[in-house]
């Protein structure tokens, strides 16, 4: 019976706690040398670098304007693409693949560049009859994953940043 008791008590912590939205910070993972950084872009308010900050945010990293002796994070170049990938048997498009591709680059404070890269795919079942319904929930695809290729840059910076002390 106490055993019981004891997992109803669990189960109901551990739900209340992801109920509140209560997570593990990812931020620890980033070395203090990353904490700090100026981000650059060539189009600052487009919805990646928009989700970028973000997730930089929510990693606690304090972001600054480029100065000299602060890592640099830069946005070179985001490739979008969709591709069929079934048809309905009147030859309408029935599913997609969305692919997300986003190229960056990190200038360490010792002036050393190095490039990363992170790449995003999704399937999108594409129904003309309810195009509106559609329409959202690919804009809603679309900004999952920016914010998961964003979180693999940050992933890839700071195995990045390992290699480096790695030398």
């Amino acid at each position: 019976m106490i055993q019981l008791i004891k997992k109803c008590v669990l189960i109901v912590i551990v739900t209340v706690l992801f109920a509140c939205g209560w997570r593990f910070q990812n931020g620890e993972l980033i070395p203090p040398e990353l904490r700090t950084l100026a981000f650059e872009s060539a189009d600052p308010y487009s919805e990646m670098s928009m989700a970028m900050r973000r997730q930089l945010q929510a990693n606690d990293v304090n972001l600054v304007n480029a100065a000299q002796g602060v890592p640099i994070l830069r946005i070179n170049k985001q490739i979008t693409n969709d591709k069929v990938a079934s048809i309905f048997k009147r030859g309408r498009e029935a599913e997609k693949v969305l692919m997300l591709e986003v190229e960056a680059n990190v200038r360490l404070t010792d002036g050393e560049t190095y490039p990363i890269s992170a790449k995003v795919n999704r399937t999108f079942f594409d129904n003309s009859r309810a195009a509106l319904a559609k329409a959202a929930e690919r804009e809603l695809i679309w900004n999952d994953m920016r914010e998961q290729a964003a979180r693999q840059l940050i992933s890839k910076m700071v195995a990045l940043q390992h290699q480096v002390k790695g030398k």
